[in-house]
């Protein structure tokens, strides 16, 4: 599925869990053919994210939807400001109105921890990747934050990457007969699919080195001090991209970025963002 077809999938999921046999609340008091106006409150600073979904939210809800931004994803926000209004039918804002906060706040939140940890990488080559630690379902739109925060995406699920971790290695038995085998899986039943390969130690690397060059595209240094991160880049000698991952946070990712790997990835960005308070507001004419 394409991102639109994944996101319409999720909105369809979560209306039918908010909304179940019908917006009680609304259809008491509010008549089928009423119109209305809404305006997004921003109520707290950060990095704004979701305003394209919700604009998505209310145009699947309701075709006939009139959106106007006033902010776009990825700006700074300050307590205060519009971020945009919608006018529509009563009903639609009504029953949008939950699920679009709880889209805009979760994804406000991972964009604005997001752009704190890519500014700190500024000037360097060094690039920020997401995990796949994030909320069941809701992975699509938290990995979107991400990306307007300034983050890069990882791989999205265990279908678009090979990642030989130290579960499937010790299973299968070595570094070097998980590296065969799944490069031999490759050639005959997913030709392209990339195969990256978790180390723990500088043992591992070397044995990556002798039988991963071209089956092999990626090494993952995991929870390597940046001192063996720099010894381990000279053994690799660019044959491989690398990627630092384990214990990186807010405080020592510049000294990562100083090793001169190509990515760091940081589960936090996502299971660590606290959302951010925001609130939709009918404008009474």
């Amino acid at each position: 599925m394409n991102f639109n077809e994944q996101l319409y999938h999720l909105l369809d999921e979560a209306l039918k869990e908010d909304v179940g046999d019908g917006d009680h609340s609304t259809l008491s008091c509010i008549p089928v053919d009423a119109k209305g106006k809404a305006v997004l409150k921003i109520k707290q600073e950060g990095i704004l994210a979701g305003v394209e979904i919700a604009e998505k939210i209310f145009r699947y809800k309701n075709t006939g939807s009139v959106f106007k931004a006033f902010k776009k994803d990825g700006d700074g926000m300050k307590p205060g400001e519009v971020a945009f209004e919608v006018d529509d039918s009563v009903h639609t804002i009504l029953q949008c109105e939950r699920l679009v906060l709880n889209c805009m706040q979760r994804m406000s939140g991972i964009a604005t921890l997001t752009r704190q940890y890519a500014d700190k990488l500024y000037g360097y080559k060094t690039k920020l990747l997401d995990t796949r630690k994030t909320t069941p379902n809701f992975r699509l739109l938290e990995k979107e934050a991400v990306r307007i925060g300034g983050g890069v995406n990882h791989r999205f699920g265990l279908f678009d990457m090979i990642m030989l971790k130290d579960n499937h290695i010790d299973y299968c038995g070595g570094i070097e007969k998980a590296i065969e085998q799944a490069y031999e899986y490759v050639q005959l039943k997913k030709p392209g699919l990339k195969i990256e390969v978790e180390t723990r130690n500088m043992d591992d690397v070397k044995k990556v080195i002798s039988v991963g060059k071209g089956k092999v595209f990626r090494i993952m240094l995991d929870n390597f001090t940046t001192d063996q991160i720099t010894e381990a880049l000279k053994l690799i000698n660019n044959n491989f991209e690398t990627e630092a991952s384990g214990g990186i946070n807010l405080d020592n990712i510049e000294e990562y970025a100083k090793t001169g790997v190509d990515y760091v990835s940081v589960g936090a960005l996502i299971h660590q963002a606290r959302s951010l308070d925001l609130s939709l507001k009918a404008v009474v004419l």
